[in-house]
């Protein structure tokens, strides 16, 4: 028998998002169907009994990379490998179900980049093996700030190596459980305005400028998964020409 953790983030008004990654929902109650089907002539007396009318909910304010979701190729650059890069709708399906493995980065400090020694360390005590189509997720344990104003500004973050380092072993799609696949935005923009090195900043999404591959932000839940053993799911929206869109990622777990 299966059983399925879900590993995104409730999609929500949070007060810590920052102005422009704030999500906004309307929620109209069922009386309001009511009203609108007396707009298109149908008499109160050919309501069902006991009928209240429908609920429905419009999603009045949500960027694509506002909640959990997947970038695509086309995030990072408008081309990639020396062709145009892949919009969301483009990602090609194999890519986002496969075996997951989870690589625990807890202990890394706020503001301090995963390397590739980090990352080749923790597989290498734990005994465990990459292989190509593997859905790789990075627990950082960020995702307890979540809905607060620290979830942006704090956390670690993959450096540019260690994006690349993960591709070249097949890794098509990973992901992360804090605000950011990069240092937290905030410290990227204060520090290459100190530092003045045009290189620094956005360095591990640029890694898809010249390697193909999406990562997901924003996910949650990494700690109920174990290191391997499990599935990922992560279709995202069918959004023709976008950059990323929502996903429900998922964790499909066998436990016979």
């Amino acid at each position: 028998m299966a059983r399925i953790v879900d590993l995104s983030k409730p999609i929500q008004y949070n007060p810590g998002d920052p102005r422009f990654m704030k999500v906004k929902i309307k929620h109209k109650p069922h009386r309001k169907a009511r009203f609108i089907l007396r707009l298109f002539g149908l008499s109160k007396k050919l309501f069902p009994n006991q009928w209240e009318g429908w609920a429905d909910d419009s999603i009045q304010k949500m960027g694509v990379h506002s909640t959990t979701h997947i970038d695509a190729p086309w995030h990072y650059h408008p081309t990639c490998e020396g062709k145009p890069a892949k919009t969301i709708d483009e990602v090609p399906l194999d890519w986002c179900y496969g075996d997951g493995i989870v690589i625990d980065m807890r202990h890394k400090e706020d503001f301090d980049a995963i390397t590739v020694s980090d990352i080749q360390d923790y597989l290498s005590e734990q005994e465990l093996q990459l292989r190509p189509g593997m859905i790789v997720l990075i627990m950082t344990g960020r995702d307890q700030h979540m809905g607060t104003k620290r979830f942006f500004t704090h956390g670690t973050g993959m450096s540019a190596a260690a994006t690349s380092w993960l591709i070249d072993q097949g890794i098509k799609v990973m992901g992360i459980d804090q605000w950011g696949w990069d240092l937290p935005l905030p410290y990227m923009i204060k520090k290459a305005k100190e530092s003045g090195d045009s290189e620094f900043f956005w360095e591990a999404h640029l890694v898809g400028r010249d390697k193909e591959y999406c990562h997901m932000e924003q996910l949650t839940n990494l700690s109920a998964l174990p290191k391997q053993g499990f599935k990922v799911c992560v279709f995202p929206l069918k959004i023709v020409g976008a950059s990323a869109a929502p996903a429900r990622v998922v964790a499909i777990l066998d436990e016979d």
